[in-house]
C-alpha cells in the first residue's frame, strides 16, 4: 500500500554539548521517508526545495525507494533552513535564526500517480497547508497521520482545531499535549485532545518513551537508554516515519498493530539521534533494525506470577 508523505526538506545548522555542524540535510520529510523506508518501498514525498538544494540529498532518498516526483525545486529561490542550539539536558534548545524561504509560499501539488495513497503522514507544516494536502486528494486514505507542534499553537490554534476533526491519529509531546488540551495529566489530556476528532494520540515524552492513547487503552512504550546522543532534531519525525512505515506494510491499523508500529518508531528515532543529521538513518542495515527492534522487546519483555 502506498504512503504519501508532506513535510519540509530543508537545511539545519545543529549545535550539541558534542559538536556543531556547518548547513546539513534535514526536515521533517526527510527523516520520515529514510525512516519509513526500512519497512515499506512505495514512499511518494511531496515538498519543496530551493535551487541551492544538492541533488545528491535528493539521489540519496531516491537510492532509499522514495519518489520525488513530488519534490518541487524553486528556481533563484533558498531551500527552507533553521538553526538551533541544544542544551546540556539535549530536550531543551534555542532557535538561532529561521529562514522560511521557499516554504513561506509552498503550495503543495500532488502528482496524479500520488493520489491513490493508503496511507498518508502530514509532517509538521502549517496547519492551513496540511488542510490543503487533504483537500486535494481525491479519496480519503485508510489512515492519516498528522504531526504538529507548539508553534502552531501559538499562531494558528482555530485551523489546528478545524484540521483535528480530519485526521486518525495525532503525535505531539508531552508539552504541546499540556498546552492544546489544558490539562496537566496526560491521561486527561489524551481525553479531551481525542475529543477533538483523532481517534488515536500519541504523546512523545523523549528519552523517557512515548504514549499511545484510543478510547479505552493506554500504551506506553519505554525508549532505549543509549550511551551517546548526538542530535535529537529528528528524533521525533523518525519516530513517525517508523510508525507510519511499518503500518503502511503490515497494513493493519488495530490498536494491537499500532502497539508495534510505536516500537518499531521508537528504534528508527533511537538510531536517529547517533549521529547529528540523517547520517546515521541513511545506510542501517536490515540485521541493525532488527537487533534495534529486538532490544526494544527485550528491554520489556518479563514473566511475573501473582500470587493469589
Amino acid at each position: 500500500m502506498s504512503l504519501l508523505v508532506i513535510g519540509t526538506v530543508a537545511f539545519d545548522a545543529i549545535e550539541t554539548p558534542f559538536g556543531k555542524t556547518d548547513k546539513i540535510v534535514g526536515g521533517a520529510a526527510t527523516f520520515i521517508s529514510l525512516a519509513a523506508s526500512y519497512f515499506t518501498k512505495n514512499i511518494n514525498l511531496v515538498s519543496v526545495v530551493g535551487d541551492d538544494f544538492p541533488q545528491e540529498a535528493i539521489g540519496m532518498l531516491q537510492k532509499r525507494g522514495v519518489k520525488t516526483d513530488g519534490l518541487q525545486i524553486k528556481e533563484g529561490e533558498k531551500t527552507f533552513f533553521w538553526s538551533g542550539r541544544y542544551h546540556n539536558d539535549m530536550n531543551s534548545r534555542d532557535t538561532l535564526d529561521t529562514q522560511l524561504n521557499v516554504l513561506a509560499t509552498f503550495d503543495p501539488v500532488i502528482p496524479a500517480d500520488f493520489q491513490d495513497c493508503d496511507f498518508l503522514m502530514l509532517g509538521n507544516l502549517a496547519p492551513a497547508v496540511q488542510q490543503t494536502v487533504l483537500d486535494r486528494l481525491t479519496k480519503r486514505p485508510k489512515l492519516v497521520v498528522l504531526d504538529t507542534m507548539n508553534f502552531w499553537m501559538d499562531i494558528a490554534l482555530d485551523d489546528l482545531m478545524s484540521l483535528l476533526k480530519n485526521v486518525d491519529v495525532l503525535t505531539i509531546n508531552d508539552e504541546e499535549a499540556r498546552q492544546l488540551s489544558g490539562e496537566y495529566s496526560l491521561v486527561k489530556a489524551a481525553k479531551k485532545i481525542m475529543g477533538f476528532g483523532p481517534k488515536y494520540l500519541i504523546i512523545k515524552k523523549g528519552e523517557h518513551g512515548a504514549l499511545l492513547f484510543n478510547k479505552d487503552q493506554v500504551f506506553f512504550a519505554p525508549a532505549l537508554p543509549l550511551e551517546e546522543v548526538f542530535d535529537p532534531t529528528g528524533a521525533g519525525d523518525s519516530f513517525a516515519g517508523g510508525f507510519i512505515g511499518y503500518l503502511a506494510e503490515t497494513r493493519d491499523i488495530s490498536f494491537d498493530n499500532l502497539k508495534r508500529a510505536i516500537i518499531f518508531g521508537s528504534a528508527m528515532a533511537s538510531f536517529s539521534v547517533e549521529k547529528f543529521g540523517t547520517e546515521r538513518i541513511q545506510n542501517l542495515s536490515q540485521e541493525e533494525v532488527d537487533e534495534r527492534v529486538q532490544q526494544f522487546i527485550d528491554l520489556v519483555q518479563f514473566d511475573i506470577s501473582l500470587v493469589g
